[in-house]
């Protein structure tokens, strides 16, 4: 696989370590013939510690093959949540160290989580594109405000806090894309 062609959630093999990549950020060169560089950060998944580097375009890249297996959130116990493997019923543990960047999207029951699985270790899970979440505090709507209108922040049910619609209020349930953190529409 080229670097060009890394996205956010790819497994990598580099320099002896398993690595998912969390962003990438695109640099164009300057000059006519530089390279472009796409700046990776991510998490090496045995040690937890951060990884960043910067690959040229074209360079060739070790991608590692990622099992997914569909889970499902049950419950929160402590700093960690259960999840429950769909098929089997067999139920996993992942610390909010493993799942920092999912945490405020998570509920009990919510679909479409798929664990990701590395040579049967669980690494990590992977959200919908979006998800439903309820706004639990924002300011009063303004009557008159149309879908084209200025934005305020609300607070979600996870207390995640995102920028929505002026016309928008609580208790209203609202769809979030789990990649930008970002209101997409009505739920």
């Amino acid at each position: 696989m080229k670097a060009n062609e890394i996205k956010r959630g790819t497994f990598l093999h580099y320099e002896g370590q398993n690595i998912v990549i969390k962003s990438v950020f695109c640099q164009t060169a300057s000059s006519r013939s530089g390279n472009t560089i796409y700046k990776v950060k991510g998490q090496v998944l045995v040690t937890k510690k951060k990884f960043e580097h910067g690959f040229l375009g074209d360079e060739n890249v070790e991608v590692i093959d990622v099992n997914r297996q569909a889970v499902q959130p049950l419950y929160r116990e402590g700093d960690a949540w259960v999840f429950m493997n769909n098929e089997n019923y067999e139920q996993y543990t992942l610390g909010d160290e493993d799942i920092q960047d999912e945490l405020a999207f998570l509920m009990e029951g919510l679909e479409g989580v798929d664990a990701l699985v590395v040579e049967d270790q669980i690494m990590g899970i992977e959200l919908p594109a979006n998800v439903v979440l309820t706004i639990v505090e924002t300011a009063p709507s303004i009557k008159g405000a149309s879908s084209s209108a200025r934005t305020k922040p609300a607070t979600l049910s996870t207390g995640l806090v995102v920028q929505v619609p002026e016309y928008l209020s609580e208790g209203q349930a609202i769809k979030i894309n789990t990649e930008t953190q970002e209101y997409v529409g009505r739920a």
